[in-house]
């Protein structure tokens, strides 16, 4: 979730939004409806100060933005995205770089596999893009490990572009105020992408502002297990609120990390991110006592492109230790 800070007013015409392009921080009355309105006017006076939102933010920065968001905290992300791109300021710069480099620099945030969808993404806008992140949703939906969320959140924030950007937080704030229910389903429906995309407001560039602003509401305001109505620009009109908070059939299942595969699969990472080179399984041993879990674990990290064996026993990150005989 990421745009420029607004600091202007006016319109934009379609199309012709470039990186860099500074938002309107009010619309005129013509372009939005009352509820719109008071949306964009709450995000006006309430939203976070983020990297990522700032008017010198790259579109690079905020494509590397709204990958390491996906299932993470703003705050765990900050200081890695910050260390990222201080050392990866452009695509062309990350694809240079070794795989298992992005895998080191990816840290503890969790779904590792996202650096080597990241770093696959960089090699790919070098070779088709010059360099260059594409402004289009479509081409930007070819590139590597690149969804139709994702895309669309790039073109809208990026680019200024009219697209409906469906994030947990928007999906949960639409079901509460539109649909009267307490939270979306699992995965979005197409009838609730037409809803998402009914309630855009023209402009585009005020439409990306709109889906920004709903995705803020729902992380500092509607939120999933304590929402503050009573803070809500929009909470006379919320058909959940009006139809008295029903609950959706009781708390959902949450995973449980300790002791799973994921777990362990974190801690043999964590073993090998810490070490300058590759390290013997004697080592990895030692991360995690159960021989059955752990062999299954690293398996899995070998077959996701997560972890190098070695012909000598050794194990690396992607692409860190060259094998003998190979380019």
């Amino acid at each position: 979730m990421a745009i420029a800070d607004p600091v202007t007013r006016g319109t934009v015409t379609p199309g012709t939004v470039t990186p860099g392009t500074v938002f309107p921080d009010t619309v005129f009355p013509d372009t939005v409806t009352p509820r719109s309105g008071a949306i964009l006017d709450w995000y006006a006076a309430h939203q976070r100060d983020l990297p990522w939102r700032r008017p010198d933010a790259t579109p690079w920065a905020v494509l590397v933005s709204e990958i390491m968001l996906q299932q993470t905290p703003v705050a765990r992300v900050l200081p890695v995205y910050a260390a990222w791109l201080a050392r990866w300021p452009s695509p062309a710069s990350l694809a240079a770089s070794p795989a298992g480099d992005a895998v080191r620099a990816w840290g503890r945030l969790g779904y590792p596999r996202r650096a080597l969808r990241l770093h696959a993404t960089a090699q790919a806008l070098v070779e088709r893009h010059g360099g260059q992140v594409p402004a289009s949703a479509d081409a930007l939906r070819a590139l590597p490990g690149i969804g139709s969320y994702t895309a669309a959140a790039v073109a809208s924030f990026a680019f200024g572009q009219r697209h409906a950007v469906l994030d947990t937080n928007v999906r949960r704030v639409l079901a509460r105020l539109v649909s009267g229910r307490e939270l979306p389903s699992a995965s979005p429906s197409a009838a609730e992408r037409r809803l998402a995309e009914s309630l855009l407001p023209e402009p585009p560039a005020v439409a990306a502002r709109w889906s920004v602003a709903v995705m803020e509401l729902g992380a500092l305001v509607c939120t999933a297990a304590r929402p503050r109505c009573a803070s809500c620009p929009v909470a006379a009109s919320c058909a959940w609120r009006r139809a008295g908070h029903p609950a959706d059939g009781g708390p959902r299942r949450t995973q449980k990390y300790a002791g799973t595969d994921r777990q362990c699969r974190g801690r043999l990472l964590a073993v090998l991110r810490d070490c300058a080179g590759p390290v013997p399984g004697s080592q990895l041993e030692a991360a995690w006592a159960d021989q059955l879990q752990r062999s299954r674990a690293l398996d899995g990290l070998v077959a996701d492109g997560l972890v190098d064996p070695l012909p000598d026993g050794r194990f690396a990150l992607p692409g860190t230790h060259p094998v003998p005989g190979t380019h």
